[in-house]
């Protein structure tokens, strides 16, 4: 089983994956929404069996305070449609400054534009999966109190 990290935009969304060990995450590509709920279902649907994804976790744009905005619920209208598109849970995970961290890591590229834009998408993706596997190693490291 894999986790697909998605940083989701209005249009473009990064992607990336994990090993089948939940170790690493990497950029894995990004996708432009078509506007065809069914066309973009079945890229998704496809995406999961072809990887044995087993959970998606999905960036959370919260804003700086942690309060909800319109991007945060966008978001979770997103979610709720692609667990309900691929039959998988969708996990929400806080995404403050990943587009940031995304930038810098690009800092010492030669890209311009749209495959600037593209490699930001799949960074950002990268940053938010990590974030989770270390998060998910870290509850299972916690002994459990009698």
């Amino acid at each position: 089983m894999r986790i697909l990290g998605v940083d989701y935009g209005d249009r473009h969304i990064g992607l990336a994956l994990s090993d089948p060990l939940l170790i690493t995450a990497q950029p894995f590509g990004s996708y432009e929404l078509t506007g065809r709920e069914n066309v973009d279902r079945q890229y998704f649907k496809d995406l999961v069996a072809k990887y044995d994804v087993g959970e998606i976790v999905l960036g959370n744009p919260l804003r700086m305070d942690g309060s909800s905005g319109t991007r945060a619920e966008k978001t979770r209208v997103f979610a709720a449609w692609l667990e309900r598109a691929v039959g998988k849970p969708v996990v929400l995970m806080d995404e403050r400054l990943t587009t940031r961290q995304a930038l810098k890591t690009l800092e010492d590229e030669k890209l311009r534009g749209r495959k600037k834009k593209d490699w930001e998408d799949r960074i950002a993706a990268v940053i938010i999966l990590s974030t989770y596997l270390e998060s998910k190693r870290s509850e299972d490291d916690v002994p459990e109190v009698d």
